[in-house]
């Protein structure tokens, strides 16, 4: 828990010092940081897709996970958190707060840092990637929340609490996490990190629901679990 404590922690840290740095930006300036912030995203989750061996496993994990994720509501829910937790800290001034609490939950959750991470910190005590990651997220942290504003602060609850669990499981997954598994799993994320850029450059009329895929990310687990079975 430790990595996932550092990780919530310097991404509140950087969303501090955004706000700070934010007043000072021009609204001319906050959008050109956006669009260069969406680019930016959408090119890690490229990068992120194309290392996939079978795009198959890709499509069908994220139309499987998706389907699970409408079901059950999850960016319903985290539209609604957000509201919620707007309503109670930034009652005032905070017509961002839930597109940057959302937003960055998004990113600094989803890829391969985040999973692969967690999981070296649960199985070998290992925390190096989780602090490389964190120095990432606190500079995405600074401009984020100079940009979207004080809801990009509370995406370090959302960050603790998911790498957190994910360090406690990691016993229970280990047996089933081959290089393929991890290979199909960064390329789920690097799709749903696309989805991200898309949504931060308001490419589409309609928001991509991009929590309703989380699901889709552990899927792979699944899919060559049965492989193996059938094989």
């Amino acid at each position: 828990m430790i990595a996932a404590i550092v990780n919530a922690i310097v991404v509140v840290l950087g969303g501090i010092l955004g706000l700070l740095l934010g007043g000072r930006l021009k609204e001319k300036h906050t959008k050109t940081i956006v669009a260069a912030l969406g680019i930016c995203t959408a090119v890690i989750g490229i990068t992120s897709a194309i290392v996939t061996t079978n795009i198959l496993i890709v499509i069908i994990c994220l139309v499987v996970g998706t389907i699970i994720g409408e079901l059950l509501k999850i960016e319903h829910r985290l539209d609604t958190l957000g509201d919620w937790l707007k309503s109670k800290v930034a009652k005032n001034g905070g017509g961002r707060f839930t597109e940057g609490f959302v937003t960055a939950s998004l990113l600094f959750c989803v890829g391969s840092m985040a999973i692969m991470g967690s999981f070296d910190a649960g199985l070998r005590g290992d925390y190096n990637t989780i602090f490389a990651k964190s120095a990432l997220d606190c500079v995405m942290a600074v401009t984020f929340a100079a940009t979207m504003g004080v809801g990009v602060l509370f995406s370090g609850a959302t960050v603790l609490i998911y790498q957190g669990a994910l360090t406690l499981l990691a016993g229970f997954v280990e047996p089933y996490l081959s290089p393929e598994v991890i290979v199909e799993m960064s390329a789920v994320g690097g799709v749903m990190l696309i989805g991200t850029g898309i949504n931060i450059l308001g490419l589409t009329k309609e928001r991509v629901k991009v929590g309703n895929m989380l699901p889709a990310i552990m899927l792979p687990v699944l899919w060559f679990a049965v492989a193996n079975l059938v094989k």
